[in-house]
C-alpha cells in the first residue's frame, strides 16, 4: 500500500493536470467501490453507483487536498469526492487528442500501459480535457463522495487519525503527550495510525533505524531522549521522501510517468539479511504486528 509520502507525492503531481476540469461524465462498473462509508461499505447497489455519477457530473475541480493517506478532491459546490488506493488502487490519466497514459500513481498494473478502459477499470472520470480512469484489481479502494466539508468530518472517517507529520501542529510536546497515553509495541504503534498518520511498514522501518531504537521496544520504555530522536527521523524522512517521490516500491509512478527515488535511500527496508550501512553486521528480519519487520541489532537498542 502507498504510504503518506506516495500519496502526497502523487497529490502534488495530479494538481496540474485536473485542477479546473469539469466532470461532464462518470461512469462506475463497480457499485461497492463508491458506496458506503470506506471499508465498512456494504456490496454497493445500482441506485447508490447512479447518485455518486449524478453528484458529481458537471462539477469543476478547485483544489486537492490530502489526509493521512485519502486524497481529498474539492469540487465547486462545495462536495468532496475521496479516493483512498489500498493494496492495488491505481489512477491513470489519458488526455484528450493523445495516446499518452499518464500513471499517476499506485499499484502497478501492466495492462493499463496498454488498454484503457481495461478488466481493471471500475470508475471512470471524463473531464473537459482528458479521463481519469481509477483500476484495482483486488478492489480493496474506495471512492466516496461526500456533500460538503462538514458532512465529511460527521460521518467520523477521520475520528481515529493521529497528526499530520507534514503540518504545524505536529510539534515535539504534541507528540510527546500523545505517547503518553498509548501501550504496545512501537511499530504497532506508528502502523496503527492513531499517533501520526501516513507512516506504513516502509518509512516505520526508516524511521525507528534513523532514531536508533528497535521496533519491538514497549512505547513505555523510551526515554525522552528516545522520543525527541524518534519526532525528528519522522520530520527528517518523510518530507525528504516526498521531495524525492516517495519509494516506489512495486513500480509506482508518479503523474509524469517517473518513479519516486526515495528507494534509494532505505538503510534497512526489505534488506534483511545483508550488511547493515552503519556497522556492517547483518540485519534482522522478523514478523511484527503481521508486517515483516528489518532491524538492526548493534545500531538500534
Amino acid at each position: 500500500m502507498p504510504e503518506l509520502p506516495e500519496v502526497e507525492a502523487l497529490r502534488l503531481s495530479l494538481k496540474p493536470y485536473i485542477i479546473g476540469q469539469k466532470i461532464q461524465n462518470v461512469s462506475v462498473l463497480m457499485p461497492k467501490l463508491v458506496s458506503g462509508t470506506g471499508t465498512k461499505r456494504g456490496t454497493g447497489s445500482l441506485l447508490q453507483a447512479q447518485e455518486f455519477e449524478k453528484n458529481l457530473r458537471n462539477r469543476t475541480i478547485i483544489d486537492i487536498t490530502r489526509r493521512a493517506k485519502n486524497i481529498i478532491i474539492e469540487l465547486d459546490n462545495g462536495s468532496i469526492l475521496l479516493i483512498h488506493l489500498k493494496m492495488t488502487g491505481q489512477l491513470v490519466f489519458v488526455p484528450h487528442n493523445s495516446d499518452e497514459k499518464i500513471a499517476f500513481g499506485g499499484h502497478p498494473i501492466d495492462l493499463s500501459f496498454t488498454t484503457l478502459p481495461n478488466k481493471h477499470t471500475y470508475v471512470t472520470f471524463a473531464f473537459t480535457d482528458g479521463n481519469l480512469y481509477y483500476n484495482d484489481v483486488r478492489q480493496f479502494g474506495y471512492l466516496l463522495h461526500f456533500p460538503s466539508q462538514q458532512h465529511l468530518q460527521q460521518s467520523g472517517h477521520f475520528a481515529d487519525l493521529g497528526f499530520e507529520p507534514l503540518s504545524p501542529e505536529f510539534t515535539l510536546e504534541a507528540f510527546k503527550t500523545a505517547l503518553k497515553k498509548r501501550t504496545g509495541n512501537l511499530k504497532s504503534l506508528l502502523l496503527s495510525q492513531k499517533v501520526v498518520v501516513g507512516i506504513g511498514n516502509i518509512y516505520c522501518d526508516e524511521v525507528c533505524f534513523a532514531s536508533g531504537i528497535r521496533p519491538t521496544r514497549s512505547v513505555l520504555t523510551l526515554s525522552q531522549h528516545e522520543i525527541e530522536d524518534l519526532y525528528q527521523s519522522i520530520c527528517h524522512i518523510l518530507p525528504k521522501a516526498v521531495e524525492l517521490g516517495g519509494s516506489s516500491i512495486s513500480s509506482y509512478l508518479l503523474a509524469d510517468g517517473t518513479r519516486g527515488n526515495y528507494a534509494r535511500e532505505h538503510k534497512v527496508y526489505n534488506r534483511g539479511g545483508k550488511p547493515c550501512l552503519v556497522c556492517g553486521n547483518v540485519l534482522t528480519k522478523i514478523q511484527l504486528a503481521g508486517r515483516t519487520t528489518v532491524f538492526c541489532e548493534f545500531d538500534q537498542k
